[in-house]
C-alpha cells in the first residue's frame, strides 16, 4: 500500500480511479468541492477541499505522499487562454512541481496529458508517444506545456514523472457512440484500461525519470500507439471499441 494523492478527485476520471484504488492504497483526495462526491468513496480517505491555483494551499499537502496523480485542470478543449486555461493548466501544475521539489517522501508524479497534444496529425495516422508534438488547439498546447514542465523537473530536480496522453475516455460502455466512424472508435479509451494503466504507472521501475505514454484501449485500429506503455510499463489493454460496436475491420 502506498500513500497516493489524487488532484481533481471529483472529476469523471478521478471518481473512477478513486473507486479502483481505494482498497489498494491510502488515498488523499483533493478538489475544490466534495458536496456531490459519494460518501462511500470519501470513507477511509483523507479529503482536502482546496483551490490548488493558490500556491499557499500546496503548503504541506505532499507531506508523506509517495505518488501524486495529477488530474486537476481545465478539460474544455475550446477554452481560451486568458481564463481557466491559464489558471488551471499552467499555474496549477507549476505549483505542484514547486511543492514536489520539497516533498521528501515523493517517488513519482503521474499526470494527465491529452491526445490533444498530438491531435493535429491527419486522421487515420497512428501517433506514437515518441512522435513530435502537434497540438490541435490551445488546450493541447497547455498539455504540451505540462509535459515540458515535467520533463524539466525530472532532469533538473530529480522529480520522476509519467504523463498519460488520454484519448477519448469513457467511464462505461453506455457512453460509446454506436454511430461513430472508424476514426472515432480509434480514439476509445475505457475506464478499465485507464485503471490498469495507472496501476502500471504506480508499480513500474523507470529507466529514465521522465516518460510519456499514450492512454488508449486495444482498438482494432488505435489512433495512438500504446507500444511505449506496453514495453516500458507492462500495459496490456483489454477493450476494443470496434468489437463493442460490432465492427471488425
Amino acid at each position: 500500500m502506498a500513500n497516493v494523492l489524487i488532484t481533481g478527485a471529483t472529476g469523471v476520471i478521478g471518481t473512477q480511479l478513486t473507486k479502483h484504488l481505494k482498497d489498494k492504497h491510502t488515498l488523499t483526495l483533493v478538489d475544490v468541492d466534495f458536496s456531490d462526491f459519494p460518501d462511500e468513496l470519501q470513507e477511509g480517505s483523507t479529503v482536502v477541499e482546496a483551490d490548488l491555483i493558490q500556491p499557499e494551499n500546496w503548503e504541506g499537502l505532499l507531506d508523506g505522499i509517495e505518488y501524486v496523480i495529477q488530474l486537476a485542470g481545465e478539460p474544455d478543449a475550446g477554452a481560451e487562454f486568458y481564463g481557466d486555461l491559464l489558471e488551471m493548466n499552467y499555474k496549477l501544475p507549476h505549483n505542484l512541481y514547486e511543492e514536489a521539489a520539497k516533498a521528501k517522501a515523493l517517488k513519482r508524479i503521474i499526470f494527465a496529458s491529452s491526445i490533444h497534444a498530438v491531435d493535429a496529425y491527419p486522421d487515420y495516422v497512428q501517433v506514437k508517444a515518441t512522435d513530435p508534438v502537434r497540438p490541435a488547439d490551445l488546450y493541447g498546447v497547455s498539455k504540451v506545456y505540462l509535459e515540458g514542465l515535467a520533463n524539466y523537473h525530472a532532469y533538473t530536480n530529480g522529480i520522476e514523472s509519467i504523463g498519460i496522453r488520454i484519448a477519448d475516455y469513457k467511464q462505461d460502455d453506455s457512453e460509446l457512440d454506436k454511430d461513430a466512424d472508424k476514426n472515432g472508435m480509434a480514439m476509445y479509451f475505457s475506464a478499465r484500461d485507464m485503471n490498469h494503466l495507472v496501476d502500471c504507472c504506480l508499480e513500474a521501475t523507470l529507466e529514465e525519470p521522465f516518460l510519456i505514454v499514450n492512454g488508449i484501449s486495444k482498438n482494432t485500429f488505435p489512433r495512438l500507439s500504446y507500444e511505449e506503455a506496453r514495453v516500458k510499463l507492462g500495459y496490456q489493454p483489454q477493450d476494443d471499441a470496434f468489437e463493442k460496436n460490432g465492427h471488425f475491420s
